[in-house]
């Protein structure tokens, strides 16, 4: 979504992106993905936009609103910018939904696209028809658009710590490094999005799981954003959707840059790319590098199956909180995440399943450090005591591109 925005190239998202499903109902949050999420009954496939629009349980604004709400688009208003427009903050009432004084009712977060024509406004729909019908604590949650004339804007939730692309490589004082079990925590909400969109009820493929992506609460929870490249996943009995290649260096699975076929393991994949980045504190792909470092994905991998080997790949700013197992069991989840065969890569339940493991052992809470020699480490967001309570919203870096 844009709130985390990158400069991703507009991509293929056709008006005939719907979800079919039965529904689920309940609102167990610490519960299973079924449970936890709940899909609108929808109308089947393909769909126009007027019945796109008319059938999401969304809110519709008129432009006069939403610029009293972001103080008309000013520049310090603005959370961030990308190729698909901006992002400006604003504030409205929580029951009647107009503009409200800075600072009183609900936050929210106005993303105000370019106006660049078809491919824009088909993105800009896909995000209406997916996240105005699918309802999950692990996704932003949309709360209206506004369609007037050429003006395309979405309107969503606040999330005050912004992005976790921004946690993991952005430096500042506002910006600490976070803890393992932090990192254990985003990584099972996360995990539990991708795994509610690939369920049976949904049938949802991502296709764009990547760090800037993720957005977190101020509790941390991760949220998954940006839905303008989802694509309903296979129906019948096809193995695959076939679709033009779009989406971010370092991320997109193999076989899916080779081929064009989508599946729900190429989502895998990509949150496996997310996983080792949160391991290792590292980009996906990093130019700055050393020749041979470019790439984590081809860097890492040798070393993920090695115990002895693991603590070259794992983020040094981590030392001490984790122990040996823990360790080489979130490596090792990631390496079978990174399978070049599709068949070979856990489903997004068996991720959650594992990620719950690990974050709930108790070695995370006691470790044992896994050298000779234990050193002091580094103060990280969500230590107790830490003092660290900005809630400005950070300002997203841009992610390399690809298109075919």
């Amino acid at each position: 979504m844009g709130l985390c925005l990158s400069a991703r190239i507009k991509a293929e998202s056709p008006y005939h992106t719907g979800v079919n499903s039965k529904g689920t109902d309940g609102a167990d949050l610490s519960g299973s993905i079924s449970k936890a999420s709940s899909v609108s009954s929808m109308p089947p496939t393909p769909r126009s936009e007027g019945e796109i629009l008319q059938s999401s349980n969304l809110k519709s604004f008129n432009l006069a609103d939403l610029k009293m709400a972001t103080r008309n688009f000013r520049p310090d208003s603005m959370l961030g910018e990308g190729g698909f427009g901006s992002v400006f903050k604003g504030w409205i009432d929580e029951n009647s939904f107009t503009a409200a004084k800075p600072g009183t009712g609900t936050v929210i977060a106005v993303k105000r696209l370019n106006q660049d024509g078809f491919q824009g406004h088909r993105e800009w729909l896909a995000e209406v028809n997916y996240l105005g019908q699918l309802y999950h604590p692990h996704l932003v949650k949309l709360i209206g658009y506004c369609l007037e004339d050429e003006h395309r804007l979405l309107v969503y939730e606040f999330m005050p710590r912004g992005s976790l692309e921004n946690h993991l490589f952005r430096r500042g004082s506002y910006f600490q490094p976070l803890s393992w079990n932090l990192r254990m925590k985003v990584a099972l909400g996360a995990a539990k999005g991708l795994a509610f969109l690939h369920s049976a009820e949904t049938k949802v493929i991502y296709r764009d799981f990547k760090t800037a992506n993720i957005l977190l609460d101020s509790n941390y929870n991760a949220r998954l954003s940006d839905f303008g490249l989802a694509k309903d996943g296979p129906t019948g009995d096809k193995s695959h959707v076939s679709t033009r290649v779009m989406g971010t260096y370092g991320y997109a699975a193999p076989e899916y840059l080779a081929t064009g076929h989508l599946t729900t393991r190429s989502d895998v994949y990509s949150f496996g790319v997310v996983l080792l980045e949160m391991l290792s504190g590292r980009r996906a792909v990093d130019k700055n590098r050393p020749s041979g470092e470019h790439s984590l994905v081809e860097w890492a991998k040798p070393a993920l199956a090695n115990k002895r080997k693991i603590f070259r790949v794992l983020d040094n700013r981590l030392e001490g909180q984790y122990s040996l197992d823990i360790a080489h069991r979130a490596a090792n989840l990631a390496l079978r995440c990174l399978s070049m065969e599709p068949k070979f890569r856990p489903n997004m339940e068996e991720v959650v399943k594992e990620l719950e493991q690990l974050y709930d052992s108790k070695e995370t809470e006691n470790p044992r450090h896994p050298s000779s020699r234990p050193r002091p480490r580094r103060r990280s967001d969500g230590d107790v005591g830490n003092g660290n309570t900005a809630t400005a919203y950070p300002r997203p870096s841009a992610s390399a591109l690809f298109t075919k």
